[in-house]
């Protein structure tokens, strides 16, 4: 049996799935805006809505959905993968 099979094996496929999901949002807003999750917790915090610990008290997820939508076309789906990461519920290339 080849390696790739045996570790796929050891994690449930709706955990793979799960876990690939979030690394893949990061991926294709990167293609699509040439900008880094980093990048976007730098122009975050820039802009008022993030610190290094996580949004900042008045900062809604609305308000950077509608931020990254207009400055950088990017949809909900996307946009809420960058707000987890913003709050720090999710970390690039993090398995959970």
């Amino acid at each position: 049996m080849a390696l790739e099979h045996l570790t796929a094996c050891a994690v449930p496929f709706s955990e793979r799935k799960r876990m690939m999901s979030f690394q893949s949002y990061l991926d294709n807003i990167e293609t699509k805006t040439g900008k880094s999750p980093s990048d976007f917790k730098t122009m975050a915090a820039d802009k008022g809505f993030a610190t290094g610990d996580g949004l900042t008290p008045d900062t809604k997820a609305g308000d950077i959905i509608a931020w990254l939508k207009q400055d950088f076309g990017i949809g909900h789906g996307h946009s809420m993968a960058i707000v987890a990461l913003l709050k720090g519920k999710k970390r690039e290339g993090a398995i959970p």
